[in-house]
Formats: C-alpha cells, structure tokens, sequence
C-alpha cells in the first residue's frame, strides 16, 4: 500500500510558476513509477507527467513540454513536479499517483496507476 499526499497548489496569475509536492508513505518508493495528472471542470482525467522509479526516464504531455519538470527523490519518498510558464488552461486539480513497477518505465495512462492521492487545486488566472 502506498499512500500519496500532494501539496503546492493555488492561485498564480499566468506566466508564474507553482511547484506541487507529492509526498508518500511506505519504505518501498524507489519500486515505483511516479505520474501526475490533472482534471478540469468537465473534463476528464489527463496524464501530464511521469518518471521511472529510478528517475532517469521523464516522459511529458506535449502541452507541457518546456515547461513543467518532474523529478523525484528516492531518499525521502517525495515526487514533486515544478511548473513554469503556467497558462489559464493548465487550471485543473492535480493529482499524483504511482505504480509498482518492476522494469524502468515511465507510466503514462490513467488505468496503470494503482494509487492516487486526493489532488491539489491549481488556478490560472489571465
């Protein structure tokens, strides 16, 4: 069981930055690839980012790209994803998830994610 805690939200106005924390429970993070998506009003649910359980493979939605990183922290179970250059359409709630893997890839669909965290509001505005 893994449980995931995210932080690091809110208001930015455009062109500003926000970095979101995912914090997890569990002494086995490092077996895990880390992802994190987001969901708008009426939308559904959208992988934005993800990375292997090592940290060396990154993969990223292509509106994103440029500018959001994700990075990790094996030593204290913490994935965080540093948002820049933010946009009124990158307004959604955020949410971390993870997955048992045991190869080194990058997870990029909602369905192979085992565990979720409750999300984080962030809001764009123009």
């Amino acid at each position: 069981q893994v449980q995931l805690v995210e932080s690091g939200g809110g208001l930015v106005q455009a062109g500003g930055s926000l970095r979101l924390s995912c914090a997890a429970s569990g002494r086995t993070f490092s077996s895990y690839g880390m992802g994190w998506f987001r969901q708008a009003p009426g939308k559904e649910r959208e992988f934005v980012a993800g990375i292997s359980r090592s940290g060396d493979n990154r993969y990223y939605e292509d509106s994103v790209k440029g500018r959001f990183t994700i990075s990790r922290d094996n030593a204290k179970n913490t994935v965080s994803l540093q948002m820049n250059s933010l946009k009124p359409e990158d307004t959604a709630v955020y949410y971390c998830a993870a997955r048992f893997a045991r190869l080194n890839v990058v997870p990029t669909t909602l369905s192979e994610y085992d565990y979720w965290g409750q999300g984080t509001q962030v809001t764009v505005s123009s």
